[in-house]
């Protein structure tokens, strides 16, 4: 108690609460499409290989926007572009409700919801400037457990879409998109001194680091693997287990659920513990998942393995960006759009992966292996760069806090 009372005495609880509920709510709307994406590939009759594309578009949306709304929170703030980017994104939402008619035209709408998932560039940097070191493994969590939209998304929309079509459901997101920028708008405050005006090519320059590509790497598996199956699970349980459209949705509930509230946890367990062994611990848990999975056992034992497997992933989210500010604290806003970056490309890939080899193989289980094996490969790269490298370096006191 005494912990969390200083913890509140620190930083601008405000503005991390601002962050956490303009990352939700954004995230929400980021997983429209996926959550709504039995109805569409009902609707146009896609095949496999055309539904991967389908749920991943918004992930390559978030994917390109996320690096220059991070780069352009350094410079101008974030809570101007947080506010100019939920403005685009209720735009979106209108265009969604009333022109989504053609498949194109579809596919635009998720591109265009990518600004939505670019939240985290803006939502994280926020929260993060205000806290002290000690605190970055929590802060980050709380703020990034606004991935629990995600829930809102596959639990609500389902349902909603079979009650009134899947088109009036952006509509209906329009409602809590409006109420998060009122309070953003409101109590979201940047911490003074943050925002600098420099060249460009000195926002870039972290990004050319060693740590920051392998940091890329390992967020492209948590949190791409978080999005990538939270965007194709349901049509993964309509296809393979001819599992009813709203009960989809209920089934990647549970199995994100989880997932989304640990993420502060595996924040905390880093700060606690190092976040380092925590990722290991994490990726030998996914990767022994990912090949339970690929077994495709009864309904009945693949969701609580599908549930394990998020959980691992949760906390892996939030163990990648305990290390992040620990190494890059100046440039917050551009190492986390580019990070988050791959962690969306990893998203894309997932779907597009699971997809295309179920269109090759006629199964879906050649998929789940090839993902293990990454994870794998994964965990190598990790240790090998913390037993030869940062070790050594932190031994000899040649390791800073901020790469270049």
């Amino acid at each position: 108690m005494k912990k969390f009372r200083e913890f509140l005495a620190v930083g601008h609880f405000p503005s991390l609460l601002s962050s956490f509920l303009y990352f939700d709510f954004s995230f929400m709307v980021w997983m429209l499409l996926a959550a709504l994406s039995v109805f569409i590939t009902e609707e146009f009759k896609l095949g496999p290989a055309q539904k991967g594309m389908l749920v991943s578009i918004p992930l390559l949306g978030g994917t390109l926007l996320r690096i220059p709304l991070g780069l352009l929170s350094d410079r101008f703030g974030s809570k101007i572009v947080g506010l100019c980017g939920m403005g685009v994104t209720m735009i979106t939402l209108v265009l969604g409700w009333q022109f989504a008619n053609t498949l194109p035209l579809v596919f635009l709408i998720g591109l265009l919801l990518g600004t939505a998932g670019a939240s985290f560039a803006v939502a994280l940097p926020l929260a993060s400037r205000w806290y002290p070191k000690e605190y970055q493994g929590l802060v980050m969590g709380i703020a990034g457990a606004g991935n629990s939209g995600s829930v809102l998304a596959t639990l609500f929309a389902p349902d909603l879409a079979r009650s009134f079509g899947w088109h009036f459901v952006f509509a209906l997101a329009l409602i809590p998109m409006s109420f998060a920028f009122v309070f953003f708008l409101t109590f979201a405050k940047d911490c003074p001194g943050t925002a600098s005006k420099k060249p460009l090519l000195q926002y870039l320059a972290p990004i050319q680091s060693r740590d920051a590509l392998l940091f890329c790497l390992l967020y492209s598996v948590t949190f791409g693997g978080f999005v990538g199956l939270t965007s194709f699970l349901p049509i993964f349980f309509h296809d393979q287990y001819y599992v009813d459209k709203v009960t989809t949705g209920l089934y990647t509930s549970y199995c994100i659920f989880g997932a989304s509230l640990v993420r502060p946890v595996g924040g905390y367990l880093a700060d606690r513990f190092g976040g380092v062994p925590i990722l290991l611990m994490v990726f030998a848990g996914v990767a022994t998942c990912l090949i339970g999975i690929s077994w495709l056992p009864s309904i009945a034992f693949i969701l609580p393995i599908f549930i394990v497997l998020m959980v691992f992933l949760g906390i892996g989210n939030g163990s990648v960006f305990q290390l992040v500010p620990m190494r890059f604290r100046k440039e917050i806003g551009i190492i986390t759009g580019f990070i988050g970056a791959f962690g969306g490309l990893g998203g894309f890939l997932v779907p597009n992966l699971l997809g295309g080899m179920k269109a090759v193989s006629g199964s879906f289980s050649f998929g789940f292996v090839v993902l293990a094996i990454v994870v794998t490969i994964a965990a190598l790269l990790l240790f090998i760069m913390n037993t030869f490298v940062w070790e050594k370096a932190e031994t000899s006191g040649a390791l800073e806090l901020e790469s270049a």
